[in-house]
């Protein structure tokens, strides 16, 4: 019965996301031409500005004032092949530091006036309570993806409909643009092999050191993400395997949080709301949800580029061009935070800078 229900409550979710109204942007893009400055000169703010017009379907677009960023957090069986030389109780340490305040991303949003919500979605060890944690958890962990499958389909469908519950419950309290973030020892490893199994590029190619890892680790970390892409593709080849269906996917590489931000990205979109992304983990997420439904890329705006490789092929497959590039690959939401002002300008920029005619201003002749 719960996962029949799981089911719908998906199919309801996507059938909820609405084609962006592309049939502004021509209206918008003159509005860009028509504001007191040179045609293009604001470079990439315009073509932003555009396109949070064709999310909004109106002309100027709403100026962000609410962002919030949910963090989802999750541990990997992954992490017993040796592909990460950080300890695994680090992840549930991270999330106590994350509720604290005391984290990367917590700085950055307190400086962009951005709300942060932490979910426990697959840390492992006892569950904990603790201020400023949304307790989540649809497993402990995820298991070994270099043996079998990381999880069950029943529980990949209930990690993705918590990140979907989170967006909503955010938009809800007045959240207008969101910010998907990660925490998780290991999950560059399960995002690799999702983003290879995705975009079908080879294994190696988009498999990088993480946080930090030496020759001899990358070497076996690019295996085990081989390992895990051959027997997706295998199993798809005999026609009765996960192939690249998102549940699928999701269940036989993992991860629990990478899940979540998954069902974050079809909620916010279902909701009508610009989403920024991350690094590789998010984008490894918003690869997946593409599979689920096409129509969320509608949506999404890539705030910075990933040192990781595969962060870059992902967003090569998505078409995204991502708004910084300062060499970052923390996660949490770092570096999509860091792209929300942007965001903020763009639209600001449409809703109060003058037009020639409104300014006296003479425009060049055509």
């Amino acid at each position: 019965m719960v996962a029949t229900s799981d089911l719908d409550r998906i199919a309801t979710l996507v059938a909820a996301i609405a084609q962006p109204d592309e049939r502004v942007a021509a209206e918008a893009a003159a509005l860009q031409d028509r504001l007191t400055k040179p045609r293009g000169a604001l470079g990439r703010l315009e073509t932003l500005g555009i396109r949070l017009c064709v999310i909004s379907g109106k002309v100027p677009p709403a100026v962000p004032r609410k962002a919030a960023v949910a963090v989802f957090a999750g541990d990997h069986g992954v992490h017993a092949e040796g592909v990460t030389s950080w300890p695994q109780e680090v992840t549930a340490q991270m999330v106590a530091n994350l509720c604290a305040g005391g984290a990367a991303i917590n700085v950055l949003a307190r400086h962009a006036g951005a709300e942060v919500v932490v979910v426990d979605v697959g840390v492992a060890g006892e569950r904990t309570e603790q201020p400023g944690l949304l307790q989540r958890r649809v497993r402990s962990a995820t298991a070994n993806l270099a043996h079998g499958p990381a999880m069950t389909p029943a529980e990949a469908r209930a990690a993705l409909l918590v990140g979907a519950d989170v967006a909503a419950e955010l938009v809800a309290a007045g959240a207008d643009l969101l910010v998907g973030g990660d925490m998780g020892i290991g999950n560059t490893t399960p995002a690799a092999a999702l983003i290879a199994a995705v975009t079908g590029h080879e294994p190696s190619a988009v498999t990088g050191r993480g946080t930090g890892i030496d020759d001899t680790m990358l070497a076996r970390k690019a295996s085990v993400v081989a390992q895990a892409v051959a027997r997706v593709e295998a199993a798809a080849a005999a026609g009765d395997g996960p192939g690249l269906d998102a549940i699928g996917l999701l269940a036989e590489i993992g991860g629990l949080e990478i899940a979540a931000l998954c069902g974050f990205y079809l909620g916010g979109a279902a909701a009508g709301v610009p989403i920024v992304l991350d690094g590789v983990i998010a984008l490894a997420a918003a690869c997946v949800a593409m599979r689920q439904c096409p129509l969320v890329r509608g949506y999404l705006i890539a705030g910075h580029r990933s040192t990781e490789p595969g962060a870059s092929v992902a967003l090569d497959w998505l078409d995204l061009d991502p708004l910084v590039d300062l060499g970052m690959r923390l996660g949490e939401g770092s570096g999509a935070m860091l792209a929300v002002p942007l965001v903020q300008a763009a639209a600001a920029v449409m809703n109060e800078m003058a037009t020639f005619d409104r300014a006296g201003v003479a425009d060049k002749p055509e």
